[in-house]
């Protein structure tokens, strides 16, 4: 499914018109003779540290509009640029424009981060709530004194549920601690939790904190997402497993001109290669 179709990223002409043409974001792309961006169901950013891949994203999800987790600070310059870039929708078979679902958003690597730290923090807490528990529970069952009137009323409570219950039922009542898994399990999780049937979403390094495992398992879950849910993906990454999606449009941003490329013609990918090939004895053995 596309729901963007085309993005275009202002002109040098458009450019110079700014009061600052040199300031970043204007230039940086424009240097690079990259202007038109043309979306299939699985559009990858593959670039090193400081190629702009995150930047797009970013552009791209203000231009739009789209939900967002993590602060993202957009002084006047970047706002300027984001003004004049322009968007071009997918239509219908009636020739309407489709348009881009609520439910879209942009997922950072600092969200996911901060949501394993929140689970982290949550469980922190609900120890701490189950020690107390633990006390409140013998203190309860083992008091000594006398109903003598309102006043004692949530004390009796409190000793009736403490005889009427074990220890561990008692505090599992009273308290949630989220299961424990691993940091890849828990990326999983979210992206099970965030992507919703019908969505446009744009992912910034997903990758981070996955195992070749997990990212193999990521790997799958866009595929399936976008086969079966009708959803649109743009990710910026330069994992080799994400990058061998299976008819994804890559765009190669460590281009002199930024180009489209296969994945196996990236240098990231082919440093993979030759690292392994070079091994290769140690793995027929």
């Amino acid at each position: 499914m596309i729901y963007l179709e085309s993005f275009f990223l202002p002109s040098f002409e458009q450019e110079s018109t700014y009061e600052y043409p040199t300031k970043y974001p204007f230039s940086f792309f424009s240097d690079k003779s990259f202007y038109d961006i043309h979306f299939s169901p699985i559009t990858i950013f593959y670039g090193g540290n400081g190629s702009g891949k995150s930047t797009l994203l970013n552009v791209i999800n203000s231009k739009l509009g789209l939900e967002r987790k993590s602060t993202f600070y957009a002084d006047e310059t970047f706002e300027a640029y984001v003004n004049m870039c322009k968007v071009r929708l997918a239509l219908d078979d009636y020739g309407k424009e489709i348009e881009v679902p609520v439910n879209s958003k942009i997922i950072a690597s600092e969200d996911i981060i901060n949501f394993i730290l929140s689970i982290r923090d949550h469980n922190l807490k609900t120890e701490e709530k189950r020690k107390e528990l633990e006390k409140e529970y013998l203190d309860a069952k083992f008091s000594k004194y006398q109903f003598r009137g309102l006043e004692d009323y949530d004390n009796l409570v409190k000793k009736t549920t403490a005889l009427r219950e074990t220890k561990t039922t008692y505090i599992r009542k009273r308290s949630t601690l989220y299961r424990q898994f691993s940091n890849g399990e828990h990326v999983l999780r979210y992206f099970d939790i965030e992507l919703e049937n019908d969505g446009l979403y744009l992912l910034d390094e997903p990758e981070n904190c996955l195992s070749p495992k997990y990212q193999i398992d990521l790997l799958k879950l866009i595929v399936e997402c976008t086969r079966f849910c009708s959803c649109q993906f743009i990710i910026a990454t330069h994992s080799p497993f994400l990058l061998s999606i299976p008819g994804a449009k890559i765009y190669n941003l460590d281009l002199d001109l930024i180009d489209v490329r296969k994945w196996n013609e990236l240098e990231n990918v082919r440093l993979y290669y030759e690292f392994f090939k070079e091994h290769k004895d140690v793995f027929e053995q």
